[in-house]
């Protein structure tokens, strides 16, 4: 399978001022780094909140002003600048929203999907493509002429994935796709999103559902206080054994069908001079206080811990 998508140590803070003309920089995203390939879903799996969707505006290139920006992204070995971002965003490389406020509420949904034609014969054209897209998606014709506030919770997601396949991208960015929907709209939306797979896409989903996470993507990327702290194949989240990083394995150990096992602890609010996870972890060095591990590759798992570096296998 080709790379579509690389991230290579990506972070991302804000400049703020406080009381007058106070600077303070604000970081939300440290040292990011994942990929994604053709057919391949790969997830974002973190606390709502977390910073999660600063990614997606980042490859989308939409983030505000006064953000500051590091790192290298990349797409099919190219080099994701500002020009070629604004390039590709709504054609090669498409979002498909958290919330259904994207919409235009003054706009029939058919119109927004179709979007702006140069003529009559790329209207046409379009035209044609909108309704082979909402069809495959069970949107009849009585939907084109709806407005998004007359739209089911589900329809409405349905309407923002048709609109992100029109130009037939060969990425799509899911951030958030679930939240708000009854249990019959979730396992749609999922398989939905599995069915890019099937055609070739490359999925970026960014969720906080652990389900959700566990029943679409293939891989799984653990984001912890700005960092991500494993990555591992979606099969190994199946046994908290199986995984290596100590959080990944109290977050699986949480779920009801594993015993509902609670640890206790917060994620860090503010930047922390070592591990994220130090005041929580049960196999924490002392080098761990002040030292930030980088993410490196253990039998095939992405791992930010010391103990693995080091050749301990942390039970």
């Amino acid at each position: 399978m080709a790379n579509l998508l690389e991230v290579n140590h990506l972070s991302i803070s804000f400049t703020q001022y406080v009381q007058g003309l106070n600077r303070n920089e604000s970081k939300v995203i440290s040292d990011l780094t994942i990929d994604v390939d053709e057919s391949e879903i790969v997830a974002i799996l973190g606390s709502s909140g977390s910073g999660k969707s600063l990614l997606a505006h980042s490859i989308l290139g939409i983030l505000p002003y006064n953000s500051n920006v590091t790192g290298e992204l990349k797409y099919k070995g190219q080099v994701l600048n500002q020009e070629l971002k604004e390039k590709l965003r709504g054609k090669e490389i498409c979002l498909i929203p958290q919330s259904v406020n994207f919409l235009d509420p003054l706009m029939k949904v058919s119109e927004q999907a179709i979007g702006e034609c140069k003529d009559e014969k790329e209207h046409a054209q379009k035209k044609s493509r909108q309704r082979e897209i909402f069809g495959k998606y069970r949107l009849d014709e009585s939907v084109d002429d709806l407005y998004p506030f007359e739209l089911s919770g589900g329809m409405a997601r349905k309407v923002l994935l048709s609109t992100a396949l029109i130009g037939n991208p060969d990425l799509l960015i899911a951030d958030e796709p679930t939240p708000g929907l009854d249990a019959k709209s979730v396992e749609e939306t999922i398989q939905d999103i599995r069915n890019l797979k099937e055609h070739g896409k490359g999925v970026l989903l960014i969720t906080h559902e652990i389900d959700v996470a566990l029943k679409t993507a293939d891989r799984i990327a653990i984001f912890y206080s700005g960092y991500v702290i494993e990555i591992n194949k979606v099969e190994n989240f199946k046994n908290a054994n199986n995984l290596l990083h100590p959080y990944t394995k109290a977050l699986i150990n949480s779920l009801p069908r594993y015993g509902f096992n609670l640890t206790e602890g917060v994620q860090p609010l503010g930047e922390v001079s070592g591990c994220p996870y130090y005041e929580n972890c049960p196999i924490r060095l002392d080098k761990c206080e002040n030292n930030i591990p980088q993410l490196e590759e253990h039998d095939g798992v992405m791992i930010r811990c010391f103990n693995f570096k080091e050749g301990n296998d942390g039970s």
